[in-house]
Parts: C-alpha cells; structure tokens; sequence
C-alpha cells in the first residue's frame, strides 16, 4: 500500500500512523492521580490568572505595536520627502512613539499585577 504513494503523501501516511501510535500509548502515559475538589479549584484559579495575564500583555501590546509601525513608517516616508525637516519630524514621533510605548508598559505593569497578587 506504501508503495503506490509517492512524494508528500508518503510522508504524511507514516506521519499519521506513527501519530496514531503514539496517541494510543499516551494514555497511561500522561495518567496522573485523581485532584480534591479544593486542590482543582486552586489548579482552575491559578490557570484563569495565568490565562489573565497572558491576555493583559498580550492584547496590550497589539495596539502599541501597530501604532508605533504605523508612526515611524509615516515618519519615514515624510522625512523622504522633505529631508530639511528631519529634526522637527523625528522629535515629534519620538513623543508619539513614547506616549504608544507608555500604554504597553501599563499592559505589562496590569498583566504583572494580575500574576502576583
């Protein structure tokens, strides 16, 4: 049955039986002892804050990230076409650029609050 497959599909057919096996061997392999009803509401709380803080960082980096690309690269193409107006161009998306960078530090600041208190 191998033998008729070629390229590619050869690759992906042992990849899904070697998968298949390993599948059906994990499951004693990953079996762990049965958690109190306290120890999983502790597990489930420490997981949400994890979850928490990932997101605060992580969303709260997306909007500087893209204002900042959007601030410079505008910055840029201005500066291509008047380049006498270098000086005043830069220091103004310098303070554009920290006033987005502030926001992701408040991100950060939330998602450290969030995973210690």
């Amino acid at each position: 049955m191998i033998g008729r497959h070629s390229g590619w599909s050869r690759v992906l057919l042992v990849l899904m039986i070697v998968g298949s096996l390993m599948m059906m061997a994990s499951g004693t392999a990953f079996a762990q002892a049965a958690l109190t009803a306290e120890a999983a509401e502790k597990l489930s709380s420490e997981a949400w804050t994890q979850v928490g803080a990932g997101l605060a960082i992580g969303l709260g980096g997306i909007g500087p990230g893209i204002g900042i690309g959007i601030a410079v690269s505008k910055a840029m193409e201005a500066i291509g076409r008047n380049p006498d107006a270098t000086g005043q161009i830069q220091t103004n998306m310098i303070v554009g650029v920290a006033f987005a960078e502030a926001i992701a530090i408040y991100a950060l600041v939330v998602a450290i609050l969030i995973k210690f208190v």
